[in-house]
């Protein structure tokens, strides 16, 4: 702001240069719509990695096409996704209730896994009350594989029940755990989560357990079967009940591979005794009983409650305290996503609209369409390109195979002609489908859908050309894939590239390549200005970033000193990419142009609060067709 002198000297004034950067956006951030078998439904989830997508959304299973396809997606280049989660159906997740240890049969938390699937059900909630404070609880949330085989682990130590509490279990479970959600059912402000576990009846000293001298037996049954043979602890004296906890676990590991995930823990009864403790087993319902000389000398043959499996069925072998309530729900996928699902409502945000959420990506891929009945991908695939037209990204379609196979010239050709109403100028196909190695089926050759490589071949050529390079050419080589389902000719190869049908084709020494770089109404006939991807694509990049990049402008005086800084920004921002070879042009005044003056902006437009700024560029074309003229010269003729 202006100075106000008010003694002599010097005053030093800081003056705006009216330079306002405009950053281009990024160019290849992709949208995967699909089925999973884990993963919050109808919620984008930004992954970086395939162990991001896997943390996430589980393992490859060979049921869902997304899956597969944003592998291929890092494989060939990727850096950033959004995954959507769709599902058909009635998806649930799997629930319990947990039991109270101060009023028999009343439950004190619902335990809710925090996503919906079958998953669900491999959820285990560990509960013990070796804490500091009288009431408080520590809780122990794993996911095991379907060997009993520990996944994820999740510890959480001196949670209460009392909702003022700031250890208050749900508080703190459900602000961070990646398992499970709680809610409080408990009643009583006294209320405590049941223990877990198989527990001592009788507390040991540590005398105690040092003088259980001699040979004793052990016997370890599981829901009633008696699991491995009985085995001796032996002579030795075992010094403290700690000590002997950890012989005793270490003896019943090696017993079954189904036990290797029981613990055997010392929980404090009073301050010279401690209670044995024994959790864990193949599945988070087990029930584990023992027998023999040493299970009688040391009361180890008391049930207390196993651990909670979320989905799972309590034991009718429980004895203290009983079998959990109404509250247990098994875990359920729903089905498979179809049209409805991937579609989705723009009001309740689910399906393609969930992405409303994400604030910028530039790419759609929607794998599972291939798996679509023709009038599903019908309903579809228009709705999918408007909405990527709205938010300024392209779509990679993938064409739908239950109804029949597209996987030779004259099929594909049939289909899209058949489809005419899904040529669009934010839109691209390929064909054929490529064959990957199937690390979920011993890597024999599986077809998956092409949008998942293809997106990452444009994430792998905007990074090392530019967003204005085809990512198509010898250079534009398919990672992973093997062999594709069609093998094209040349002559195949040009009755597809005029309908703008770009193909996928196989080189020797290149490999397999991506051979095509028109958009969907890039068919000869059409004419389009939007032929090309990479003019489309750029013209997106650059709609976007001075979308985002004038929004300073709003409700700046509009005259003359807002015109001239809006010149100044934007063609800074266009002579940028000028001077990287974005455009066609040896000159700037060749390549681009930016105006915003009175011309533009009438004093009518003035009146209604209208600035206009008119941009163009001149396009850089890709060379489709390389034309090498040879011709012999005549020999000298003597005159």
């Amino acid at each position: 702001m202006p100075t106000a002198p008010t003694y002599p000297g010097v005053y030093i004034e800081e003056l705006p240069s009216g330079v306002r950067t405009i950053t281009g956006v990024s160019t290849s951030v992709t949208a995967f719509l699909g089925s999973f078998t884990k993963g919050k439904l109808n919620t984008p989830i930004q992954s970086f990695s395939i162990a991001d997508l896997e943390r996430n959304f589980g393992p490859l299973v060979t049921s869902s096409e997304v899956g597969y396809a944003i592998r291929q997606f890092f494989l060939n280049g990727g850096k950033e996704a959004w995954v959507v989660r769709v599902a058909s159906g009635t998806p649930a997740a799997a629930a319990i209730a947990m039991l109270d240890a101060v009023t028999a049969g009343n439950a004190a938390l619902l335990a809710v896994a925090a996503s919906e699937g079958v998953w669900g059900n491999r959820v285990q909630i560990d509960v013990d009350h070796d804490t500091s404070m009288a009431g408080q609880f520590n809780l122990v949330a794993r996911e095991v594989d379907g060997s009993g085989r520990t996944v994820a682990s999740e510890t959480y130590r001196n949670l209460s029940l009392v909702p003022a509490a700031p250890n208050f279990a749900p508080a703190v479970v459900n602000s961070s755990s990646s398992l499970v959600r709680l809610t409080n059912l408990a009643t009583s402000p006294t209320a405590r989560v049941a223990e877990t576990g198989t527990m001592t009846s009788t507390a040991l000293t540590d005398a105690a357990a040092n003088g259980l001298a001699g040979t004793k037996t052990l016997q370890v049954v599981v829901n009633g079967t008696n699991v491995g043979n009985t085995f001796t602890l032996g002579p030795t004296r075992h010094e403290t009940a700690s000590r002997l906890a950890s012989l005793l676990q270490a003896l019943i590991q090696g017993t079954d591979p189904s036990l290797r995930n029981v613990r055997v823990t010392t929980e404090p009864s009073t301050p010279t005794t401690k209670n044995l403790r024994v959790t864990g087993g193949a599945n988070g319902s087990d029930l584990i009983t023992f027998g023999g000389t040493l299970a009688a000398d040391i009361k180890l043959d008391v049930v207390n409650v196993q651990a909670y499996s979320l989905g799972g069925t309590a034991s009718a072998a429980q004895a203290v305290p009983p079998g959990p309530p109404a509250g247990q729900q098994q875990g359920n996928d729903g089905g498979p996503a179809n049209g409805a699902a991937l579609l989705g409502d723009a009001v309740a945000r689910t399906g393609i609209y969930a992405l409303d959420a994400v604030d910028i990506f530039n790419i759609l891929c929607a794998p599972d369409t291939m798996s679509l009945a023709d009038n599903e991908a019908a309903a579809f695939i228009p709705q999918a390109e408007t909405y990527c037209e709205s938010r300024r990204a392209f779509f990679i379609l993938d064409v739908p195979q239950q109804a029949a196979t597209r996987d030779t010239v004259q099929e594909i050709k049939d289909w899209l002609d058949g489809n005419a109403g899904f040529r669009h100028k934010n839109a691209a196909l390929y064909f054929p489908r490529p064959n990957i190695p199937d690390p979920a089926n011993g890597f024999r050759d599986r077809l998956v859908p092409s949008s998942g490589t293809i997106a990452g071949l444009y994430a792998r050529t905007d990074a090392e050309r530019g967003v204005w390079k085809a990512p198509a050419g010898t250079e534009a080589v398919l990672r992973g894939v093997r062999s594709l389902e069609t093998t094209l000719t040349d002559d195949q190869n040009g009755t597809l590239n005029p309908l703008a049908i770009n193909n996928l084709r196989t080189f020797p020494v290149y490999g397999t390549v991506c051979w095509g770089a028109r958009t969907l109404v890039g068919a000869d006939q059409q004419a389009s200005e939007w032929k090309y991807i990479p003019i489309r694509r750029t013209a997106l990049f650059i709609e976007e970033s001075l979308f985002r990049g004038t929004k300073w402008a709003v409700f700046e005086p509009n005259d003359e000193p807002l015109w001239a800084q809006l010149r100044l920004n934007v063609g800074t921002f266009m002579h940028g990419l000028f001077r990287q070879g974005a455009f066609a042009g040896t000159t700037p005044r060749d390549a681009y142009f930016v105006k915003c003056d009175s011309d533009t902006t009438t004093q009518t437009d003035r009146n209604l609060g209208v600035v206009n700024i008119l941009v163009g560029f001149a396009p850089l074309k890709p060379a489709e067709f390389v034309i090498i003229q040879i011709q012999q010269i005549a020999g000298k003729i003597e005159t």
